[in-house]
């Protein structure tokens, strides 16, 4: 029988080795500890859910007709931006390079990606990094694919997604995440991803929804007097999204400390509390305007109090997270009050609650950052915090990230959005009968006149030009769709 493999004792030099050692003549699992890399592991297997979750979150906040296109987009998201992940977008962003742009192409089809010691921890091999952090881009994506709501086509906007998270999301989480990223090198603290992630997707959305235009509202069934307003066709699903998103995220953040140790701890506990602030904020303000509680509401707020706390839950003590996911929620309820006022039709919020919560969540970082809570993982001991610990100028960092993340996605967002709108065949936005029948009966064979409905509207009806659009069943299923025992619609 044998002994087993010699362990690694020293790590050699990455451009010597960049695999670390040969699993055929050395033990590579000996330097790292077991419940690192269980952990991490499964925060992975718990974070992957989050993207299908959004999925089903909007789905629910989409009428009827348009639901099932949520749901493809979130499997499309985590299947081809995970391929596009594996193809060059971990090299792009965690490469070992010293440029404070952009990473390389080293690290392509993780190619030598194996038991080197991460980037992000020295804690945890390279390979399990690269499991982990695949969850958050493809999440990102999903939060951004809600903007084509009702109105975007299916082809451009899968087209749109991969550009965007090539130069959108990998340049700002090279310029955040990477040791040699130029955000990093100035002191920019955002522990799990509030520019990457929320405030890149949250103006991109706002992007998308600028170069989109507003949905087409022929009968005047808006809620709303100055912006399209639909009420979404199941608050269930809203929900269950949100209880999905809100168990994957103690995850998301809590395995960003990319060890196991007393600050994941810290930091599931900070998550967990801002979503509680968030959520009863979001909650006791919607009463004080409209009379009454809305699950909707509830899970907005919960989500924005997640957005807040993303960047500061692993420097801010734990007595201020509940505060932070209070704010954020309030700032964000405000911006989405009042959000006609800019006359984009962003019906999911995303930029209310993602992009302007990411940046309200990076302010709060700069105020309420901690020394002592960087340094509960044991190997991060030299963060000087924020305005907690006087350090005054960090606020400064702060904002100067969240401008330049805002600006990066909105511009760079809106340019690829007018190049393949000008590519023969791939015009961003649907047809008017397409909008009007709703894009699931455009796209899906699977979906169901009779179980689904006929949209918004019934059939017969006309677009604005007069012309009729065609029904997507038979005349029994037409009149299936009108009997008193299918759903009234908003």
């Amino acid at each position: 029988m044998s002994d087993g493999l010699p362990p690694v004792t020293e790590w050699p030099d990455y451009n010597d080795n960049p695999r670390g050692a040969n699993p055929l003549t050395q033990d590579i699992n000996a330097p790292y500890n077991k419940g690192d890399l269980a952990w991490i592991l499964v925060a992975t297997c718990l974070c992957w859910q989050i993207t299908p979750a959004i999925g089903f979150l909007y789905a629910g906040m989409h009428r009827r007709k348009s639901a099932l296109t949520m749901v493809f987009q979130s499997l499309f998201c985590a299947c081809a931006v995970g391929i596009q992940y594996w193809l060059y977008g971990y090299s792009l962003y965690q490469a070992h390079t010293s440029n404070p742009i952009l990473g390389d192409l080293s690290k392509g089809v993780l190619y030598n990606v194996l038991a080197q010691p991460s980037l992000a921890n020295a804690d945890i091999p390279d390979i399990l990094y690269a499991t982990f952090g695949v969850t958050f881009v493809t999440a990102t994506a999903m939060i951004l694919a809600g903007a084509m709501l009702e109105r975007g086509r299916l082809f451009p906007s899968m087209l749109f997604i991969l550009c965007w998270t090539t130069f959108v999301y990998y340049f700002l989480a090279y310029w955040e995440w990477n040791p040699n990223g130029w955000l990093a090198q100035l002191g920019v603290l955002d522990f799990a991803g509030s520019g990457p992630v929320h405030i890149a997707s949250g103006f991109g959305a706002l992007a998308w929804s600028l170069m989109l235009g507003r949905r087409r509202d022929p009968y005047n069934e808006s809620h709303h007097a100055r912006l399209p307003h639909f009420r979404g066709h199941n608050p269930f699903l809203v929900g269950i999204g949100t209880i999905f998103i809100w168990f994957g995220w103690l995850a998301f953040n809590g395995a960003s400390t990319a060890n196991l140790s007393i600050r994941s701890i810290y930091t599931v506990m900070n998550t967990n509390l801002a979503a509680c602030g968030g959520g009863v904020a979001w909650s006791l303000l919607e009463l004080m305007h409209t009379k009454k509680f809305s699950i909707v509401g509830f899970c907005s707020g919960i989500i924005s109090g997640l957005v807040g706390i993303t960047p500061a839950a692993g420097f801010v003590p734990v007595y201020t997270s509940c505060l932070i996911g209070w704010l954020t929620s309030m700032g964000s309820f405000y911006v989405n009050y009042y959000k006609y006022m800019i006359g984009v039709d962003e019906g999911l919020d995303i930029f209310a609650i993602h992009g302007m919560g990411g940046v309200f969540g990076d302010i709060l970082t700069g105020f309420f950052a901690s020394g002592f809570v960087n340094a509960l993982d044991g190997v991060n001991t030299e963060n000087p915090g924020g305005w907690w610990d006087h350090n005054w100028k960090q606020m400064g960092y702060q904002l100067a990230a969240a401008v330049t993340c805002a600006s990066w996605s909105f511009f760079i967002s809106c340019l690829l959005l007018f190049v393949i709108n000008k590519i023969p065949g791939c015009h961003i936005r649907a047809t008017e009968e397409d909008e009007l029948m709703g894009l699931d009966q455009k796209y899906f064979s699977d979906y169901d006149t009779e179980a689904y409905g006929m949209g918004q509207y019934g059939s017969g009806m006309t677009t604005s030009r007069g012309q009729p659009v065609a029904s997507a069943g038979s005349a029994s299923e037409e009149a299936a769709t009108n009997t008193a025992e299918t759903p009234k619609r908003d």
